[in-house]
């Protein structure tokens, strides 16, 4: 068992060797691993960049003839991706820390995003102190700020090198100590749910109805990568039901908010039938960062300023009946139990009598677009309550319902 280490040795070797020095200090048998491709390495590699490249199937001469540094990026990215994976199905990998700027955190959190959930990753970057979610994606890295550059070793340097090294060696001490805690924590079936803060109360009432009933729950904030952590946790067939409360992320993805989780958002259940329980929660918002941030077209729009950083847009009646025809659409085609349920009342804490969002017509307008699109899918069942979706009874009727489907789904 290893723990592979990832730098382009041309430019950060010297804090490569500090890393793998401090991995095998605290007992780890680290592996460095030279992704560079360009200048020639500073200190030697236990994988030389040449069986890196050639193990993904790449000729680094034909490379290093296209002083193209985007495409050796790229082919780098894709070598240790190739790497990490054949080690770990190989059953040889403990972990992966890499070290670098915009280069080396796109080719040491492309392997990184390649392995399953557990396995310990640590990325040292020049970036982590800003937007990140193109690095880490849905998957469980530890991104840690390397404060100065990454260019020579100084008392700075050498502080943020040795905790990272030390922070690898814990964890996967701790893991081989004790063992993969994702599979062995518990033998309840789990459930995933989304919530936001709107839809929180919901959420809360119907993980106590499914926790009771003896189901794990895992709550997923639907902020993009919520959503799509969620549903990789689906496509692995790691969970039993579905509880979708809050889609808000379709109307990011419709509208431009920065909470998008990407097109095939609310598919993933579908094609694998899991039973699934979909509802429109916080669908009257579209998510935007600080009030400067919104685009100046949608300066006639009705907004809500949630906190100093997180600005919400209200939907418009149009986007509200292609939201509705979306989920129609999307749920329509399961492969599994599942059931649309819809709050007539409102859809967060924000549109009901009273509130910022409250709006009748936009909100008659999503719910006519489910039930119309839903009209052509008899297996699909259409549920309306009388209730709000923070009400006791809401939450309840949901959970009991996912409850349904998936016993319906056992009994086939």
């Amino acid at each position: 068992m290893a723990i592979l280490v990832f730098a382009t040795l041309d430019t950060k070797g010297l804090e490569a060797a500090l890393v793998c020095d401090e991995l095998r200090r605290l007992g780890c048998n680290a592996t460095l691993v030279d992704a560079g491709c360009i200048g020639e390495p500073s200190v030697a590699a236990d994988v030389r960049r040449e069986e890196l490249f050639q193990a993904a199937g790449l000729s680094l001469t034909e490379l290093q003839s296209r002083h193209d540094r985007g495409t050796a990026v790229k082919a780098a990215a894709q070598s240790a991706t190739t790497m990490a994976r054949k080690w770990l199905d190989a059953g040889k990998l403990d972990g992966v820390i890499s070290i670098g700027g915009s280069a080396g955190t796109t080719i040491g959190t492309s392997a990184m995003r390649a392995l399953p959930l557990g396995v310990p990753k640590v990325m040292v970057s020049t970036l982590a102190s800003g937007q990140v979610r193109q690095y880490v994606g849905d998957k469980d890295i530890f991104m840690l700020n390397s404060i100065v550059d990454i260019a020579g070793i100084n008392r700075i340097s050498r502080l943020v090198l040795s905790n990272a090294a030390a922070a690898m060696a814990g964890m996967v001490q701790a893991r081989q100590s004790g063992g993969d805690q994702l599979s062995k924590s518990s033998d309840k079936p789990l459930v995933a749910a989304t919530m936001f803060g709107v839809t929180t109360p919901c959420v809360n009432r119907s993980r106590e109805v499914l926790e009771q009933a003896g189901y794990e729950v895992l709550v997923f904030h639907a902020t993009g990568s919520g959503g799509q952590a969620m549903e990789s946790l689906i496509a692995d067939g790691l969970i039993a039901g579905v509880l979708d409360i809050t889609t808000t992320e379709l109307a990011d993805e419709l509208v431009g908010g920065v909470l998008t989780a990407g097109p095939n958002r609310l598919t993933v259940a579908a094609k694998h039938g899991v039973p699934q329980l979909v509802s429109v929660g916080a669908l009257d918002m579209v998510n935007f960062s600080e009030p400067e941030t919104v685009p100046a077209k949608f300066a006639d729009r009705k907004f809500y300023q949630h906190n100093p950083t997180i600005t919400l847009m209200r939907t418009t009646v149009d986007e509200n009946r292609q939201l509705g025809e979306e989920i129609g659409r999307k749920v329509s085609v399961s492969n599994g139990p599942a059931c649309v349920m819809l709050p007539l009342c409102g859809v967060s804490a924000l549109d009901r009598a009273g509130q910022p969002f409250d709006d009748p017509v936009a909100r008659q307008t999503l719910f006519d677009g489910i039930r119309d699109t839903l009209k052509t899918s008899p297996q699909v069942e259409l549920m309306e309550l009388d209730r709000h979706i923070n009400d006791p009874a809401f939450a309840e009727a949901a959970a009991t319902k996912l409850l349904s489907l998936i016993h319906s789904r056992k009994a086939c």
